[in-house]
């Protein structure tokens, strides 16, 4: 008996090839590379559904049995730039980091609140400032801001961070009708708005939109989890340089 060729290819918005031989009851071929979104090739003898591919390129050879292997790739579930583990660490980043933060700073935060309320000169405005920003693919939510021109108004931006509206570093945070949202700009709204990002350790205290646009597309497409710590880390440093400079903070 030669050789067999069953359900030779099947693919679903790629390309997928299948070959395998079969003698009497011997080996037999069934399925064996399936790709939706990507690239697989399969070759050699399988049993059940051998590659599987989501978003990705794969390729098999040789034998497996069962679900053998699978890939997912491409962007996270936050538009992170290659496999899933970044998109998670990133927000694992986000929840400890946010909850920390939340903690250390809690007096702060009271005493902010507290300062403003009592300073108000229209009683009744209340202590925040509200401000609806596009959020993870153009979701728009409710930014919540202290009312004061410190570095201390984006301190209520952590309750964004941690309940998962935001992240603690990404783009610039703009309104759903911004004209950097528009065009090439959404791809901007594949990641959450930052609390902090390129924009705010450039070193200038104004940037153009099409410069901050630039940088922002930059984080989008080249961003990972080294990237967000180093940001952090300048973070501080850029906002004391500007405040000792005379400038006006710049709050997300």
């Amino acid at each position: 008996m030669g050789a067999a060729i069953g359900r030779g290819t099947e693919a679903c918005g790629g390309t997928a090839a299948h070959g395998g031989a079969g003698v009497g009851a011997g080996t037999a071929a069934s399925r064996g590379t399936e790709a939706c979104g990507g690239t697989a090739a399969g070759g050699g003898a399988t049993v059940g559904r051998g590659t599987e591919t989501c978003g990705g390129t794969a390729a098999r050879g040789g034998a497996g049995a069962g679900g053998g292997t699978g890939v997912r790739g491409g962007a996270g579930d936050d538009g992170a730039t290659g496999a899933g583990g970044g998109a998670a660490a990133k927000r694992a980043l986000d929840i400890l980091g946010g909850l920390v933060l939340l903690v250390v700073l809690s007096p702060l935060l009271a005493a902010v609140t507290l300062s403003i309320a009592l300073g108000s000169a229209a009683p009744g405005r209340g202590v925040l400032r509200r401000r609806t920003v596009a959020g993870l693919e153009g979701r728009p939510f409710t930014m919540l801001t202290f009312r004061t021109r410190s570095p201390l108004a984006a301190l209520p931006l952590l309750l964004h961070v941690v309940t998962g509206r935001m992240s603690l570093v990404g783009p610039c945070p703009l309104t759903p009708d911004h004209r950097e949202c528009a065009g090439e700009g959404r791809r901007r709204l594949s990641v959450r708005p930052g609390l902090t990002g390129p924009w705010q350790i450039s070193g200038r205290s104004d940037l153009p939109w099409e410069e901050r646009e630039l940088l922002d597309l930059h984080y989008v497409d080249h961003h990972w989890l080294g990237t967000d710590l180093l940001v952090l880390a300048r973070t501080l440093p850029a906002v004391r340089r500007r405040r000792a400079a005379g400038r006006p903070a710049r709050v997300a």
